[in-house]
């Protein structure tokens, strides 16, 4: 299998869960409690992957953890923006949580009228995000097959957290849409639209990668800034929990260290190491095997001296 194809498999895989989330209004009544669980699962698992994963990658190949950081720290903020300019003010699910606490209720949306256009913001706000993810899950594969881990495996991690995470964002979308009186057909074709969205980012990428001179630099920032949107994404669905609500804090709890673990299970998978250290010395190897070579040479250099 080649990344071309592994990349395929994951976006075919992603699409499908993205539209099954979308149409999760549809079949189940997903309450606060069971929304808040898989939040705080799939938080813990894009944070395990984001700091275990993403920014050693980024680290290593920018041969430089300051330049990594920056980067993160762009995707952080951009992230950032993105959510408090698109994002909707009730959570990310989509869940209203009016029916949980009417005091925290302080909208209009009561008074919206039919086919409100209300979720399209939201749609170009999670749609940029998504394609961001399409870029870190092609540039974790790629990372991951440049250091030798196994194809199949390549950018698993990765693929795992978007997989997961798709499902939410598009049932935030379709709920939106249903609660503003929008068809089920137009609920499906704005529910598809949004599943390529990763798949385009993925694509985008990696053949922008293969065409670019400074490929490696390339690579490490999309790798970094991967890294701070997972980062941010995790932590938006994760701290208003600690914030704001004070029950099933220990299932809550138990769902991110659930998450937290698959992550490290993922990064420790059978030919998916990511112990750097070897690809540090293949690039010091310039200066070690010459140092060795040199010290080579001057024991024989010695050795012929001492023979004459």
């Amino acid at each position: 299998m080649t990344i071309e194809i592994l990349l395929v498999v994951y976006c075919f895989a992603i699409v499908l869960a993205s539209t099954a989330g979308g149409r999760l209004p549809r079949v189940v009544r997903m309450t606060h409690l069971k929304t808040q669980l898989l939040m705080s699962f799939v938080g813990g698992l894009m944070l395990g992957i984001a700091l275990l994963h993403l920014m050693p990658h980024a680290v290593d190949t920018l041969g430089s953890a300051s330049k990594a950081g920056a980067a993160a720290l762009v995707g952080v903020v951009t992230m950032f923006l993105l959510m408090r300019a698109f994002h909707p003010p009730h959570d990310h699910s989509g869940h209203d949580h009016s029916g949980d606490s009417k005091a925290c209720d302080h909208d209009d949306s009561s008074q919206e009228t039919p086919r409100s256009i209300s979720w399209v913001g939201m749609l170009f706000g999670l749609g940029l995000h998504t394609m961001i993810d399409g870029v870190a899950l092609a540039a974790s594969a790629v990372a991951d097959a440049e250091h030798g881990a196994t194809v199949g495996l390549a950018g698993i991690g990765t693929f795992l957290a978007v997989a997961l995470h798709k499902p939410l964002d598009a049932f935030a979308i379709t709920s939106t849409m249903k609660a503003n009186g929008w068809s089920i057909g137009y609920q499906n074709l704005i529910n598809f639209l949004f599943s390529l969205a990763c798949p385009l980012g993925a694509l985008l990428f990696y053949f922008g990668f293969t065409q670019v001179s400074d490929s490696g630099w390339w690579l490490g920032c999309g790798l970094a800034i991967s890294a701070g949107f997972f980062v941010c994404i995790a932590l938006s669905d994760l701290l208003p929990e600690v914030a704001f609500h004070e029950h099933d804090r220990g299932k809550l709890t138990a769902a991110l260290f659930l998450g937290i673990a698959l992550a490290v299970g993922v990064e420790n998978l059978p030919g998916h190491s990511h112990d750097h250290s070897g690809t540090h010395r293949h690039q010091a190897s310039g200066e070690s095997s010459d140092g060795q070579a040199a010290a080579h040479d001057h024991s024989t250099h010695d050795h012929s001296e001492h023979d004459h």
